[in-house]
């Protein structure tokens, strides 16, 4: 599995990677992806909204199972994928074939930075999960 050096992670399986101008993208990992397995449907209903760090600010769901989204920092929800959505591609398998590319799930302004240092690097991520 791959876990770029350029971001961050949580415990709960999301990443994020933070841009030039004060916001960043989300998503989930190549590890959340895998044992969630097909991901069939994307739901985020927390646009323009400020969300809390650890607060859910939507859920993917699989063939089997659905699964919370955890907000890795307290951040304004901006955008949300329009690959994902029905209104866009409607293609959740996206996440799937490129979870930390065309994959991303939120943009998001931040609104504190300070909890950027709470988050896990690639490698403390990797063996977290092993």
């Amino acid at each position: 599995m791959e876990y770029p050096s350029e971001l961050k992670y949580t415990r709960e399986h999301e990443w994020i990677r933070l841009e030039g101008d004060g916001t960043a993208y989300i998503g989930i990992t190549d590890f959340a992806q895998s044992e969630l397995g097909d991901l069939v449907y994307v739901e985020v209903e927390t646009v323009g909204e400020t969300v809390e760090k650890d607060a859910i600010f939507g859920t993917v769901e699989a063939v089997k199972t659905t699964s919370d989204l955890f907000m890795p920092v307290t951040a304004e929800v901006l955008e949300f994928n329009p690959e994902l959505s029905s209104d866009g591609g409607d293609n959740p398998a996206i996440i799937n074939e490129d979870p930390y590319g065309k994959g991303w799930i939120v943009k998001v302004k931040i609104t504190d930075n300070s909890q950027l240092a709470d988050l896990l690097d690639a490698n403390d991520y990797s063996t977290l999960v092993g």
